[in-house]
């Protein structure tokens, strides 16, 4: 077993792991998303109206959609898509009007799930450990410490593919440089088993299947994925033969290069 993926598991299974976790991701109470008074009062008066269709129009166009519906992403897509499909216009229309207006608001107005906001809080934890943050040419020429890419996925992923020769379909979570040695790697906080977590632990593996480029892969993992258990992902991560890690073990793992 890759000595790395052994001592996360050690981590994880010892008193204290989420509680240093959590100064990586840390649980806030985000503030509600407001919705202002005027679209408040219009949005009163399509709902007594009964035209499902100017109802569901509007509440796609807002930041949230009061209800989880699997046939909501797709209407999202285009406007033509709820002319076209006018049944599942007004099925999804009744059940946002069973809620109610008030709670129909309520849900408007819920903050963010913390799922959705694990890639920023790492990303903010890097920027506020300490080591450098480079633009593109001055990582190419940092052959000192620990240094990290500036930048969005779209620019780490081109200067993954382009500088490191890595095939990426999308951008890394990180690109890190330790004495000249370039590191990518994946982030993934996953809370629990199955569904979106996952497809989250596959996407993370992902990155590590692929050889391609003169970049060191890892996947830094964190929550259930090390619970010595008989499930699917912990049997998986144990067969690694790739680094993969905590994040409380990061900064050690690039001290080492």
């Amino acid at each position: 077993m890759d000595k790395w993926i052994e001592r996360s598991i050690e981590i994880a299974n010892s008193p204290g792991y989420l509680d240093k976790l959590h100064e990586i991701y840390p649980v806030v109470q985000e503030t509600t998303r407001k919705v202002s008074l005027e679209i408040k009062r219009e949005l009163e008066e399509i709902f007594k109206s009964e035209d499902n269709t100017i109802l569901i129009k509007k509440l796609l166009g807002l930041p949230k959609f009061p209800i989880k519906d699997p046939y909501v992403a797709f209407l999202r897509k285009r406007d033509v898509f709820i002319q076209y499909n006018p049944k599942t216009v007004n099925r999804i229309a009744e059940r946002v009007r069973a809620m109610g207006f008030n709670a129909m608001i309520a849900s408007l107005e819920e903050p963010k799930e913390f799922n959705r906001q694990i890639g920023t809080l790492f990303g903010k934890w890097i920027r506020k450990i300490g080591h450098q943050m480079l633009d593109w040419d001055e990582l190419k020429i940092h052959f000192g410490g620990i240094a990290f890419l500036r930048g969005g996925d779209a620019l780490l992923k081109d200067f993954a593919n382009k500088e490191l020769g890595c095939d990426l379909d999308k951008g890394p979570d990180f690109i890190a440089k330790a004495k000249g040695t370039y590191i990518v790697g994946e982030a993934k906080f996953l809370t629990d088993y199955g569904g979106h977590q996952n497809a989250q632990f596959e996407d993370a593996l992902r990155l590590l299947k692929n050889s391609a480029g003169r970049a060191i892969r890892i996947a830094v993992l964190d929550g259930v994925v090390w619970i010595q258990n008989g499930s699917k992902m912990f049997r998986t991560i144990c067969a690694l033969k790739v680094t993969a890690l905590t994040a409380l073990l990061l900064m050690e793992f690039l001290e080492n290069f």
